[in-house]
C-alpha cells in the first residue's frame, strides 16, 4: 500500500500528522487529542482533532492501540512523512569532529570503517553497518599441484602478499605438464591484473588466436580464474558496531531486539538491502515491513553509499534502529559519514 500524496492533505490535516509523528519520535508514546490541543500552533478543540485524527488513521497514516486512545504513525505514515515532511538538520561540529578524527586515522582502511562506523553508532544510539565491497585479489603468481586425476590444488598469491587455496576439478585426461603449462600462462601473461581482467585477457587472447594453449589447459585456467573470481565477490565485509544501542528497557523491546539480531545473522540479506542503497546518489531509508528482512523486527535503515574518485561505489554505511527514529538528525548524520569516507578514498 502506497501513501497518499501530501497535497491529499488538508493544512489541518498536515499539521495534526505532523505534530504527532514529531512527538512520538521524540517520546515513543501514543499522542492524544487533548495533548495536541494544549499545543498553541494549531489552536483546535480536542473534538475537531479527533476528528482530524479519524480522517488520518482510514487514510493508514495513523493507527490507535487498543490500550490508548491516542494515535502513533504506521510505517505508513512514517514513509509519507519522511518523503515529503522531513526537516533535516546538520550534523553539529562535535559530530563532523568525531567522525573526522576516526577517518583521519593513520590505520588500514578496514580499521577505519570499523572505527568510524562504531562513532556512528554512538553518536545516532543505533548499530551502525558498513559494507566493504571484498576487492579482486591482483594476481601475482599462480601454481598448480596435482592431487588426484581429476583435481588439483590451485594456489594463488596476490600483489599484496595474500595468499589463497582452492581445488579445481581437472577436465578428464589432463596432463601434468598441462598444470605447469597453465601456471607458466597466468603468470606471464596475467600478472598484474585482477582476476576479473585476467579473465578478460584471456578470452580477448583466446578470440585472437594469440593464447597458444590446447583445449584441456585453456580450460584448466578458466575455471581456475572463474572459481578465484566468482568466490572473492561473493563475500562482502559487512561490519557491524554498537548492537548494544538497539536494547531497550522493556520486555517487549528485548523481543524486537532478539528478533533484529538474528536478521543481523542473515548477512546475505542484509548485504542484498544495502546493495541497493549503493545504486542511489544519497541516503535511502528503509522502514520496518518495507523491507522483508525487518518485517518482524520493526526495525529501519539508513543507509548511503560511498565511492572511490572515479565516483563509483565501493561501499555502503549506515545505521539500523527502531523506526521511531530521529529521522532529522541520523539522516544527515549517515550522509556526512558517507561523504567523508568518499573523501579517504578519493
Amino acid at each position: 500500500m502506497q501513501s497518499p500524496p501530501i497535497s491529499e492533505l488538508t493544512d489541518r490535516a498536515r499539521e495534526v500528522f505532523r505534530q504527532i509523528v514529531e512527538s512520538y519520535l521524540e517520546h515513543g508514546s501514543p499522542v492524544g487529542s487533548r495533548t495536541l490541543s494544549k499545543m498553541a500552533a494549531l489552536g483546535l478543540s480536542p473534538a475537531s482533532i479527533r476528528n482530524v485524527m479519524q480522517d488520518l488513521e482510514e487514510l493508514g497514516l495513523l493507527a490507535a492501540p487498543h490500550t490508548s486512545a491516542g494515535r502513533l504513525p504506521t510505517e505508513l505514515g512514517l514513509r509519507l512523512f519522511v518523503d515529503a515532511m522531513l526537516q533535516t538538520s546538520a550534523p553539529t561540529d562535535a559530530e563532523r569532529s568525531a567522525i573526522e578524527h576516526e577517518v583521519a586515522a593513520p590505520t588500514s582502511i578496514e580499521d577505519i570503517l570499523g572505527r568510524t562506523t562504531a562513532v556512528l553508532s554512538g553518536l545516532s544510539a543505533c548499530a551502525g553497518i558498513v559494507l566493504v565491497p571484498r576487492h579482486e585479489m591482483i594476481v601475482r603468481q599462480v601454481g598448480f599441484v596435482p592431487l588426484s586425476p581429476l583435481r588439483a590444488l590451485a594456489v594463488l598469491v596476490g600483489a599484496d602478499g595474500s595468499v589463497e587455496n582452492r581445488v579445481v576439478d581437472l577436465p578428464p585426461g589432463v596432463p601434468p605438464t598441462a598444470l605447469i603449462e597453465a601456471a607458466n600462462y597466468i603468470n606471464a601473461r596475467l600478472h598484474g591484473l585482477t582476476l576479473g581482467e585476467a579473465a578478460v585477457r584471456l578470452r580477448e587472447e583466446i578470440d585472437a588466436d594469440r593464447a597458444q594453449l590446447d583445449a584441456l589447459t585453456r580450460s584448466l585456467i578458466e575455471g581456475g580464474l572463474a572459481s578465484w573470481s566468482s568466490d572473492g565477490a561473493a563475500r562482502p565485509i559487512l561490519i557491524v558496531r554498537g548492537s548494544a544501542h538497539l536494547v531497550g528497557g522493556d520486555a517487549a523491546d528485548l523481543d524486537r531486539v532478539r528478533t533484529l539480531l538474528d536478521d543481523l545473522e542473515g548477512k546475505e540479506d542484509l548485504v542484498r538491502l544495502l546493495d541497493s542503497a549503493g545504486s542511489g546518489e544519497a541516503c535511502k531509508i528503509f522502514i520496518g515491513a518495507e523491507n522483508k528482512l525487518f518485517s518482524l523486527s520493526g526495525s529501519s535503515v539508513i543507509a548511503a553509499p560511498y565511492r572511490a574518485g572515479t565516483g563509483r561505489v565501493v561501499g555502503v554505511v549506515g545505521v539500523i534502529g527502531p523506526t521511531r527514529l530521529n529521522y532529522a538528525r541520523v539522516v544527515p548524520m549517515v550522509d556526512y559519514t558517507a561523504r567523508a569516507l568518499s573523501r579517504l578514498i578519493a
